[in-house]
């Protein structure tokens, strides 16, 4: 069993953005990812202060506009809006999920799609489809970062994905099955109302688990020599840690890393190759807003 380890991954791509961005001549602004924040997760914010704190090590500058979580869709709006028409503003970042009362749909819209570094935005999710240059979901594309990394063989395998969002699953399907050097693959997508979800996971060549249950994915339900990529984040109880919960991701790891060829932890796997391909995504922004300068 061997780790896909995503800090160094992550570092690699960190250090090359961050090398181009030095490269730059004298005097030029530098790229620019602005994160909207609405209300007081405790989650939500961990996530974009991580995301903050990665812009400032690879030389990206950040923004933070942060809104009370009663705070009316308008207000929203408008600021995205705002963003939009700044030429200092490259990447923009709406953190999900937002309040009840806000319609995401729109909010996710709105935003400009060369300004979409999350690849949301129909648009981009449209380009994705049809195998053309766009931004990539950062988990998903991430995920495709951290196989290229460890040169993951996959073409001609059976890749199934557990899980159908369309912020990892369904853009996952559609890159394991196009053509390159990390795809090629043979697509199962199972969800919640797949029946003898099991038999299709111990077929899997390459597990993606993607379904919001810790440790949901058992040793009994793969076969030896899988590629296991853990996608999950969920906090549980666990009065022995400081912060009163751990992190586990949706696959049981101490079972399952023994039969796995490949295995990413939780965490330390795809949460940090999501940010490393977020900065990506806002460094190429950045590219085609200078091209057409």
């Amino acid at each position: 069993m061997q780790i896909l380890d995503g800090k160094p991954a992550a570092q690699t791509i960190k250090e090359a953005l961050q090398k181009k961005i030095n490269s730059l001549p004298a005097g030029s602004r530098k790229p620019c990812l602005a994160a909207v924040l609405m209300g007081n997760n405790p989650a939500s914010e961990t996530y974009v202060a991580s995301k903050i704190r990665n812009c400032q090590e690879t030389g990206i500058e950040s923004r933070m506009v942060k809104l009370p979580d009663d705070a009316e869709e308008k207000i929203l709006l408008d600021e995205i809006a705002r963003l939009n028409k700044d030429p200092q503003v490259d990447g923009i970042l709406v953190q999900l999920p937002l309040p009840a009362h806000i319609n995401e749909t729109k909010v996710i819209e709105l935003i400009d799609p060369d300004k979409d570094v999350d690849g949301f935005h129909p648009v981009n999710a449209g380009k994705l489809m049809l195998n053309e240059p766009g931004f990539v979901p950062a988990t998903p594309y991430g995920i495709m970062l951290l196989l290229q990394h460890y040169q993951i063989e996959t073409s001609g395998k059976h890749a199934v994905i557990i899980g159908r969002s369309n912020i990892v699953g369904r853009p996952m399907s559609v890159l394991l099955s196009q053509p390159g050097k990390q795809g090629n693959c043979t697509v199962t997508v199972c969800h919640s109302k797949t029946q003898n979800l099991a038999t299709y996971t111990r077929q899997a060549d390459i597990i993606v688990a993607a379904i919001g249950r810790p440790e949901f994915l058992k040793a009994d339900m793969v076969k030896e020599g899988v590629i296991v990529i853990d996608v999950g984040i969920n906090r549980v109880e666990d009065k022995t840690k400081k912060s009163g919960f751990a992190l586990k991701g949706d696959v049981d790891f101490a079972g399952v890393s023994q039969k796995s060829a490949w295995i990413s932890p939780v965490p330390g796997g795809v949460g940090l190759m999501t940010i490393a391909a977020l900065l990506t995504n806002t460094y190429h922004a950045f590219e085609k807003r200078q091209s057409r300068n």
